[in-house]
Protein backbone atom coordinates (compact mmCIF):
# COMPACT_ATOMS: atom_id res chain seq x y z
CA UNK A 1 0.00 0.00 0.00
CA UNK A 2 1.75 3.43 -0.53
CA UNK A 3 0.38 5.45 1.89
CA UNK A 4 1.40 8.88 0.21
CA UNK A 5 -1.34 8.14 -2.17
CA UNK A 6 -3.05 11.78 -2.06
CA UNK A 7 -6.70 9.91 -2.45
CA UNK A 8 -6.31 7.72 0.78
CA UNK A 9 -5.39 10.77 2.46
CA UNK A 10 -7.79 12.80 1.48
CA UNK A 11 -10.46 10.34 2.57
CA UNK A 12 -9.21 8.51 5.55
CA UNK A 13 -9.12 12.44 6.88
CA UNK A 14 -12.71 13.27 6.09
CA UNK A 15 -14.21 9.90 7.04
CA UNK A 16 -12.48 9.72 10.42
CA UNK A 17 -13.81 13.18 11.39
CA UNK A 18 -17.66 11.35 11.03
CA UNK A 19 -19.47 11.03 14.70
CA UNK A 20 -19.25 7.99 15.56
CA UNK A 21 -16.37 6.79 13.46
CA UNK A 22 -13.74 4.87 15.11
CA UNK A 23 -11.30 3.42 12.70
CA UNK A 24 -10.62 3.69 8.50
CA UNK A 25 -8.92 1.09 7.17
CA UNK A 26 -8.44 0.27 3.10
CA UNK A 27 -9.26 -3.26 2.14
CA UNK A 28 -9.27 -5.25 -1.00
CA UNK A 29 -6.67 -5.77 -3.63
CA UNK A 30 -5.04 -2.29 -2.46
CA UNK A 31 -4.17 -3.57 0.69
CA UNK A 32 -3.22 -6.95 0.18
CA UNK A 33 -0.66 -5.31 -2.71
CA UNK A 34 -2.85 -7.41 -5.42
CA UNK A 35 -3.75 -4.23 -7.18
CA UNK A 36 -3.68 -3.08 -10.67
CA UNK A 37 -4.09 0.48 -11.68
CA UNK A 38 -7.68 0.19 -12.50
CA UNK A 39 -8.39 -1.58 -9.11
CA UNK A 40 -11.59 -0.02 -6.82
CA UNK A 41 -11.06 1.29 -3.47
CA UNK A 42 -12.28 -0.10 -0.43
CA UNK A 43 -12.39 1.43 2.39
CA UNK A 44 -13.33 -0.13 5.44
CA UNK A 45 -15.87 2.31 7.75
CA UNK A 46 -15.41 0.28 11.33
CA UNK A 47 -18.21 2.77 14.15
CA UNK A 48 -19.17 2.11 17.39
CA UNK A 49 -22.84 0.60 17.91
CA UNK A 50 -22.70 2.28 21.31
CA UNK A 51 -22.39 5.83 19.80
CA UNK A 52 -23.82 5.28 16.46
CA UNK A 53 -23.08 6.44 12.66
CA UNK A 54 -24.09 9.81 12.20
CA UNK A 55 -24.91 9.03 8.96
CA UNK A 56 -26.15 12.39 7.87
CA UNK A 57 -23.18 13.97 8.81
CA UNK A 58 -21.53 11.05 6.84
CA UNK A 59 -23.37 12.36 3.54
CA UNK A 60 -22.11 15.67 4.16
CA UNK A 61 -18.75 14.90 3.86
CA UNK A 62 -18.79 12.31 0.93
CA UNK A 63 -20.34 15.07 -1.03
CA UNK A 64 -16.71 17.07 -0.32
CA UNK A 65 -15.35 14.53 -1.10
CA UNK A 66 -16.94 12.99 -4.67
CA UNK A 67 -16.66 14.46 -7.95
CA UNK A 68 -20.06 14.77 -8.58
CA UNK A 69 -21.89 15.98 -5.28
CA UNK A 70 -25.43 15.64 -6.62
CA UNK A 71 -24.69 11.91 -7.46
CA UNK A 72 -23.64 11.30 -3.65
CA UNK A 73 -25.52 8.74 -1.85
CA UNK A 74 -25.00 6.43 1.62
CA UNK A 75 -26.63 4.29 2.59
CA UNK A 76 -28.08 3.70 6.35
CA UNK A 77 -26.54 1.34 8.76
CA UNK A 78 -28.00 -2.13 7.47
CA UNK A 79 -29.20 -1.01 4.19
CA UNK A 80 -27.27 -3.76 2.47
CA UNK A 81 -27.86 -6.57 4.89
CA UNK A 82 -26.43 -8.09 8.30
CA UNK A 83 -23.57 -8.78 6.80
CA UNK A 84 -22.39 -6.06 4.31
CA UNK A 85 -24.19 -3.46 6.73
CA UNK A 86 -24.03 -0.57 4.27
CA UNK A 87 -22.15 1.98 2.68
CA UNK A 88 -21.24 3.39 -0.43
CA UNK A 89 -20.42 3.79 -4.16
CA UNK A 90 -18.38 6.56 -4.73
CA UNK A 91 -16.34 8.55 -7.53
CA UNK A 92 -13.16 10.38 -6.08
CA UNK A 93 -10.86 12.29 -7.74
CA UNK A 94 -11.66 9.62 -10.77
CA UNK A 95 -11.09 6.51 -8.92
CA UNK A 96 -13.64 4.22 -7.79
CA UNK A 97 -13.89 4.04 -3.85
CA UNK A 98 -16.09 1.40 -1.99
CA UNK A 99 -17.06 2.65 1.19
CA UNK A 100 -18.58 -0.62 3.44
CA UNK A 101 -19.74 -0.16 7.26
CA UNK A 102 -18.68 -2.32 9.69
CA UNK A 103 -19.45 -2.35 13.50
CA UNK A 104 -16.74 -2.57 15.63
CA UNK A 105 -18.51 -4.56 18.53
CA UNK A 106 -19.69 -7.35 16.33
CA UNK A 107 -16.47 -7.42 14.67
CA UNK A 108 -14.66 -8.25 17.85
CA UNK A 109 -17.70 -10.12 18.74
CA UNK A 110 -17.36 -12.41 15.28
CA UNK A 111 -13.71 -12.76 15.34
CA UNK A 112 -14.09 -14.03 18.89
CA UNK A 113 -16.50 -16.65 17.94
CA UNK A 114 -13.91 -17.42 15.49
CA UNK A 115 -11.26 -17.93 17.48
CA UNK A 116 -13.53 -20.52 19.12
CA UNK A 117 -14.61 -22.48 15.91
CA UNK A 118 -18.03 -20.78 15.70
CA UNK A 119 -18.89 -19.83 12.10
CA UNK A 120 -22.48 -19.26 10.50
CA UNK A 121 -22.52 -19.13 6.27
CA UNK A 122 -25.41 -16.89 5.69
CA UNK A 123 -27.51 -15.91 2.33
CA UNK A 124 -25.68 -12.96 1.47
CA UNK A 125 -26.43 -10.71 -2.39
CA UNK A 126 -22.92 -10.05 -4.21
CA UNK A 127 -21.65 -13.14 -2.53
CA UNK A 128 -23.21 -16.72 -4.79
CA UNK A 129 -21.74 -18.96 -2.34
CA UNK A 130 -23.10 -17.09 1.05
CA UNK A 131 -21.20 -15.03 3.42
CA UNK A 132 -19.08 -16.64 5.90
CA UNK A 133 -18.67 -15.14 9.42
CA UNK A 134 -15.05 -15.33 8.86
CA UNK A 135 -15.08 -13.10 6.12
CA UNK A 136 -15.16 -10.07 9.09
CA UNK A 137 -11.61 -12.14 10.24
CA UNK A 138 -10.33 -11.83 7.71
CA UNK A 139 -10.93 -8.09 6.56
CA UNK A 140 -9.45 -7.16 9.91
CA UNK A 141 -6.53 -9.82 8.86
CA UNK A 142 -6.07 -7.71 5.66
CA UNK A 143 -6.56 -4.55 5.69
CA UNK A 144 -4.05 -1.15 6.22
CA UNK A 145 -5.34 0.81 8.83
CA UNK A 146 -5.70 4.48 7.95
CA UNK A 147 -6.82 5.91 11.04
CA UNK A 148 -7.73 4.15 14.31
CA UNK A 149 -6.64 6.63 16.78
CA UNK A 150 -7.88 4.32 19.67
CA UNK A 151 -6.25 1.44 18.71
CA UNK A 152 -9.07 -0.37 18.14
CA UNK A 153 -8.37 -2.04 14.64
CA UNK A 154 -4.75 -2.87 16.12
CA UNK A 155 -6.29 -5.13 19.12
CA UNK A 156 -8.52 -6.57 16.61
CA UNK A 157 -5.78 -7.82 14.59
CA UNK A 158 -3.49 -9.03 17.29
CA UNK A 159 -6.64 -11.89 17.36
CA UNK A 160 -6.23 -12.29 13.90
CA UNK A 161 -2.79 -13.74 14.09
CA UNK A 162 -1.87 -16.51 14.64
CA UNK A 163 -4.35 -18.58 12.21
CA UNK A 164 -6.33 -19.75 14.78
CA UNK A 165 -6.57 -23.61 15.33
CA UNK A 166 -10.29 -24.14 16.05
CA UNK A 167 -11.16 -21.98 13.05
CA UNK A 168 -9.03 -24.03 10.76
CA UNK A 169 -10.52 -26.60 12.01
CA UNK A 170 -14.13 -25.48 11.95
CA UNK A 171 -14.03 -24.21 8.22
CA UNK A 172 -12.74 -27.57 7.17
CA UNK A 173 -15.19 -29.21 8.65
CA UNK A 174 -18.25 -26.94 7.48
CA UNK A 175 -16.83 -27.29 4.14
CA UNK A 176 -15.35 -30.51 2.86
CA UNK A 177 -18.43 -32.18 3.44
CA UNK A 178 -20.62 -30.17 1.09
CA UNK A 179 -17.76 -30.42 -1.67
CA UNK A 180 -19.02 -33.99 -2.08
CA UNK A 181 -22.31 -33.36 -1.21
CA UNK A 182 -23.04 -30.78 -4.19
CA UNK A 183 -21.33 -33.36 -6.80
CA UNK A 184 -23.88 -36.31 -6.08
CA UNK A 185 -26.75 -33.54 -6.44
CA UNK A 186 -25.31 -32.01 -9.82
CA UNK A 187 -25.16 -36.41 -10.71
CA UNK A 188 -28.73 -36.23 -10.15
CA UNK A 189 -29.87 -33.96 -12.53
CA UNK A 190 -27.73 -35.43 -15.59
CA UNK A 191 -30.64 -37.45 -16.66
CA UNK A 192 -32.63 -33.98 -16.67
CA UNK A 193 -30.28 -32.44 -18.55
CA UNK A 194 -30.56 -29.59 -16.12
CA UNK A 195 -27.29 -27.73 -16.76
CA UNK A 196 -28.18 -24.51 -14.76
CA UNK A 197 -28.45 -26.66 -11.52
CA UNK A 198 -25.39 -28.46 -12.50
CA UNK A 199 -23.88 -25.44 -12.73
CA UNK A 200 -25.02 -24.35 -9.65
CA UNK A 201 -23.76 -27.82 -7.76
CA UNK A 202 -20.71 -27.10 -9.39
CA UNK A 203 -19.99 -23.54 -7.79
CA UNK A 204 -20.71 -24.89 -4.76
CA UNK A 205 -18.29 -27.68 -4.61
CA UNK A 206 -15.42 -25.57 -5.88
CA UNK A 207 -16.57 -22.24 -3.75
CA UNK A 208 -16.25 -24.77 -0.89
CA UNK A 209 -12.96 -26.56 -2.08
CA UNK A 210 -11.49 -22.89 -2.08
CA UNK A 211 -12.83 -22.78 1.53
CA UNK A 212 -11.22 -25.91 2.55
CA UNK A 213 -7.59 -24.91 0.94
CA UNK A 214 -7.69 -21.54 2.35
CA UNK A 215 -8.13 -23.14 5.69
CA UNK A 216 -5.95 -25.65 5.36
CA UNK A 217 -2.91 -23.17 4.59
CA UNK A 218 -4.09 -21.13 7.61
CA UNK A 219 -5.33 -18.25 4.99
CA UNK A 220 -8.19 -16.01 5.21
CA UNK A 221 -10.92 -16.02 2.24
CA UNK A 222 -12.78 -12.73 2.29
CA UNK A 223 -14.23 -12.85 -1.11
CA UNK A 224 -15.40 -15.85 -3.27
CA UNK A 225 -13.72 -13.50 -6.21
CA UNK A 226 -10.72 -14.84 -7.62
CA UNK A 227 -10.67 -17.04 -4.38
CA UNK A 228 -10.21 -20.76 -6.76
CA UNK A 229 -7.04 -18.46 -8.87
CA UNK A 230 -5.15 -17.53 -5.34
CA UNK A 231 -6.29 -21.44 -3.73
CA UNK A 232 -4.17 -22.85 -7.22
CA UNK A 233 -0.86 -21.17 -5.70
CA UNK A 234 -1.11 -21.75 -2.37
CA UNK A 235 1.54 -24.08 -0.54
CA UNK A 236 -1.00 -27.15 -0.06
CA UNK A 237 -2.86 -27.09 -3.33
CA UNK A 238 -4.78 -29.76 -5.55
CA UNK A 239 -2.26 -30.31 -8.31
CA UNK A 240 -3.30 -27.65 -11.43
CA UNK A 241 -6.51 -26.43 -9.92
CA UNK A 242 -6.74 -24.01 -12.24
CA UNK A 243 -6.48 -26.13 -15.47
CA UNK A 244 -8.96 -28.37 -14.18
CA UNK A 245 -11.64 -25.86 -12.97
CA UNK A 246 -11.41 -24.60 -16.41
CA UNK A 247 -12.12 -28.11 -17.87
CA UNK A 248 -15.16 -28.27 -15.61
CA UNK A 249 -16.86 -25.32 -16.58
CA UNK A 250 -16.13 -26.60 -20.25
CA UNK A 251 -17.69 -29.65 -20.09
CA UNK A 252 -20.62 -28.03 -18.33
CA UNK A 253 -20.91 -25.28 -21.57
CA UNK A 254 -20.31 -28.26 -24.04
CA UNK A 255 -23.19 -30.16 -21.94
CA UNK A 256 -20.96 -33.41 -21.46
CA UNK A 257 -22.19 -32.99 -17.91
CA UNK A 258 -20.53 -36.91 -17.05
CA UNK A 259 -16.72 -35.22 -17.85
CA UNK A 260 -17.19 -32.41 -15.68
CA UNK A 261 -18.49 -34.60 -12.43
CA UNK A 262 -15.81 -36.69 -13.37
CA UNK A 263 -13.06 -33.49 -12.68
CA UNK A 264 -15.63 -32.42 -10.09
CA UNK A 265 -14.54 -36.25 -8.47
CA UNK A 266 -11.01 -36.04 -9.19
CA UNK A 267 -10.75 -32.83 -7.32
CA UNK A 268 -12.63 -33.92 -4.87
CA UNK A 269 -10.65 -36.56 -3.64
CA UNK A 270 -7.19 -35.34 -4.07
CA UNK A 271 -8.44 -32.21 -2.07
CA UNK A 272 -9.68 -35.41 0.73
CA UNK A 273 -5.80 -36.61 0.29
CA UNK A 274 -4.11 -33.42 1.62
CA UNK A 275 -6.53 -33.30 4.33
CA UNK A 276 -6.04 -36.28 5.26
CA UNK A 277 -2.47 -35.88 5.12
CA UNK A 278 -2.26 -32.29 6.66
CA UNK A 279 -0.42 -31.53 9.77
Amino acid sequence: MDTSDPLLERVSAALAAVPGVVSVVLGGSRATGAAHASSDYDIGLYFSERVGLDVIRLLEVVKGLVDNPAAAQVTEVGGWGPWIVGGGWLTTMGKKVDLLYRAIESVETVIRDCREGRVSMDYQPGHPHGFCSAIWMGEVALCQPLSDSQSAIAALKALTAPYPKKLREALMRRFQWEVLFSIENAHTAVPRGDQAYIAGCAFRSLACSAQVLFALNRHYLINEKGALAVAAQLPLTVDNLAGRVERVWQAIGLRAFDTAIGGLRSIERELAGLIAAAP
